[in-house]
């Protein structure tokens, strides 16, 4: 999945217009490119990256979720997902947000091996949504011992939403920064 070519370049100034510029440009400070390849391509639909920015912001940085648990289920996803463009944004995110290097790195093998406590339990709920798109009782009421019923409908709708991020740059080819960390 990682290796499609692109399939919609980024966009120029003149293509995305000057709020989506702005913006591309603003999350590119934050991974050291001049612009955030995905939003430079999303941003040639203007109004919808525009409408896209709030939603996914709600949940991260600015949800009810440990910013922890935000950024392993986002690692995940991009591996279930082969978005190797999500996992290398997110992977210093995680870093910051108080996730181990080894953390970051098991997010990316397969299997449940090594996690415990309420990680345990995001990693068998992201794996059973991505693979069944719904959730066991069992794996319910494991996230139940650690969540409040927001943080239930948040993880939910993050796994959704990531995924559609994933799907998005998978198609779409989006490429990696050059220079970014």
């Amino acid at each position: 999945m990682g290796d499609r070519p692109t399939r919609i370049a980024p966009g120029r100034r003149s293509d995305i217009g000057i709020v989506n510029t702005l913006i591309a440009r603003a999350g590119g400070r934050a991974v050291g490119a001049p612009r955030l390849n995905l939003f430079a391509v999303i941003g040639k639909h203007r109004w919808l990256l525009r409408t896209m920015l709030p939603f996914m912001g709600r949940m991260m940085p600015g949800g009810k979720l440990p910013r922890q648990d935000t950024e392993l289920v986002i690692l995940r996803v991009g591996h279930l997902t082969g978005a190797e463009y999500e996992r290398h944004q997110h992977a210093p995110m995680a870093l910051e947000a108080g996730l181990a290097q080894a953390d970051v790195d098991r997010s990316g093998r397969p299997g449940q091996d090594g996690w415990s406590g309420r990680h345990a339990a995001v990693i068998a709920a992201v794996d059973e949504l991505h693979a069944n798109r719904d959730l066991s009782d069992a794996s319910w009421a494991g996230l139940q011992r650690h969540y409040d019923e927001q943080q239930l409908i948040e993880l939910v709708m993050l796994v959704g939403a990531y995924e559609m991020v994933a799907m998005t740059i998978n198609t779409l080819g989006v490429e990696i920064e050059s220079g970014s960390a």
